[in-house]
């Protein structure tokens, strides 16, 4: 292709049109070349449910890493600040609750601004860029130092909160109604079963040790930055949604939304009724959080009356959970069309019916006393601890997230389709608001009343979902009736 400038001149004007012709033609085969090629196998239906798979995938990786980050990084940064631990950093006073403190501040601003990122980027590119920020955050490992921990806790935050928009909207555009339960199922299980693995690998390596040397850390971080790494490369498959043709004619009657766009239009959803509604669900899962991946696990973790396996008591029981949320999910993605043959309700109750059991054998089996650090022989419960009953309980918990979240999301990825970056990036901020105020009264208020306040948003959370329900079923069956 040569410059048409110089030879235009040199032709008549009918051969200049086809030497345009040329180099249009040209352009367009190289634009095309370019394009991301769907395999003919992977297009329509198949293809969205790879898309599912894919992304399920992607999101197991990257809490494979940073779960099990989460199990040593105490241990890391005690052996950091310790002469005679092996792994001493000099001048390191590196505080995990602080890091804690600003991922989560970072992560409710990072939701106000996640439609306008998502308006500019769209989805597949915002998760890819986003779940470098998990990657940063366990490079840190490998060089302890105060400032880059900080850093690595807001670019963490910010990231995550468009990591879970992004996740929310591409699996809303990647199902239909009738697939949206069986895709929130499959995504559920698949992330959650992250923390099986996450957890037996904290059991298994780190099971009685004191303190982590500087080669243990550097083999621990270099592992945990290859499944993040995996996580982008596994995102980077993904494949465009199939639409159908009224959709697409749909797509382009309708003006694509600019950043401000986007955020005008978070706040008009967050004040309708549903959505207001919505709020006491999303806040109860935010305190739930706080409770299944940290509260429960700690307090057990400082109950005397386990004795000395107390601890690895702890990260069975973080196993355990995990298998409740694999478990759920699996059921509700596997048999998403019986389990929602007569509507979400009847999940949200029995989610409701295990979290309230789960918070009753918490009550009676784990001294009051226990957030506040190491408990005495002479903290008592109601009955004498039981590790069975807490690993029921564990399990309860888990069982019972997996009933509330996947319905959630089948929820926002169904009804707010058409607005699934708002709806989702509402339920992260108003989730993760809940968990930054649970973390910061956890140390402070004991156990008893963490799980009253716990079972009154349970209460109000469920019944709020049920009454959204309720109220869709009207709407829709006036509609057909007119």
């Amino acid at each position: 292709i040569w410059d048409m400038s110089q030879t235009r001149n040199q032709f008549t004007p009918s051969r200049q049109l086809q030497v345009e012709e040329i180099v249009n033609n040209s352009h367009k085969k190289a634009k095309t070349k370019m394009r991301l090629v769907v395999p003919p196998c992977l297009k329509g239906e198949l293809g969205n449910l790879y898309n599912v798979i894919l992304l399920g995938a992607g999101f197991f990786f990257t809490f494979l890493g940073f779960n099990t980050m989460a199990g040593v990084q105490t241990l890391v940064f005690e052996s950091a600040k310790d002469e005679n631990s092996g792994g001493y950093v000099e001048g390191y006073n590196g505080n995990g609750l602080w890091s804690l403190a600003i991922t989560y501040m970072a992560f409710v601003v990072g939701n106000i601004f996640a439609p306008s990122a998502l308006a500019l980027m769209g989805p597949r590119l915002t998760m890819i860029i986003s779940s470098l920020g998990y990657v940063f955050y366990i490079l840190q490992l490998l060089v302890l130092n105060d400032a880059l921990l900080y850093t690595s806790s807001v670019i963490l935050g910010l990231g995550s909160a468009l990591y879970w928009t992004a996740q929310g909207n591409f699996l809303a555009l990647n199902s239909r109604e009738s697939t949206i339960d069986r895709n929130s199922g499959i995504f559920w299980a698949m992330f959650a079963s992250s923390g099986i693995i996450g957890n037996l690998i904290v059991y298994t390596q780190f099971r009685g040790k004191e303190f982590i040397d500087t080669s243990t850390r550097n083999t621990v971080g270099a592992v945990l930055i290859s499944m993040g790494s995996a996580a982008t490369l596994t995102l980077m498959l993904l494949l465009p949604p199939y639409r159908d043709e009224e959709t697409k004619e749909k797509e382009r009657n309708t003006p694509k939304k600019g950043p401000i766009q986007a955020l005008k239009d978070s706040g008009k959803l967050l004040l309708t009724r549903d959505m207001a509604l919505l709020s006491f669900t999303f806040f109860f899962i935010g305190l739930q959080l706080n409770i299944r991946s940290a509260l429960y696990n700690t307090c057990i973790g400082f109950t005397a009356q386990f004795g000395e396996e107390r601890k690895g008591l702890a990260v069975i029981s973080g196993i355990f959970i995990a298998l409740g949320e694999v478990l759920g999910g699996a059921i509700f993605g596997i048999f998403g069309k019986l389990t929602v043959s007569k509507g979400k309700s009847p999940i949200i109750l029995l989610g409701y019916l295990c979290c309230m059991t789960a918070y009753i054998l918490m009550f009676i089996n784990i001294p009051k006393e226990a957030p506040f650090g190491e408990t005495t022989l002479d903290n008592l419960a109601f009955i004498d601890p039981n590790k069975y009953l807490a690993v029921v309980a564990s399990f309860l918990i888990g069982f019972s997230d997996a009933c509330y979240n996947t319905q959630i999301l089948s929820l926002l990825g169904g009804s707010y389709k058409e607005d699934s970056t708002s709806a989702f990036a509402i339920f992260k901020f108003q989730q993760v608001l809940a968990t930054s105020i649970a973390f910061w009264y956890s140390p402070v208020l004991h156990l008893y009343w963490q799980l009253l306040i716990a079972a009154i948003f349970c209460s109000l959370g469920s019944a709020a979902f049920v009454s959204v329900e309720l109220l869709s079923k009207r709407k829709t069956v006036a509609k057909k009736e007119n």
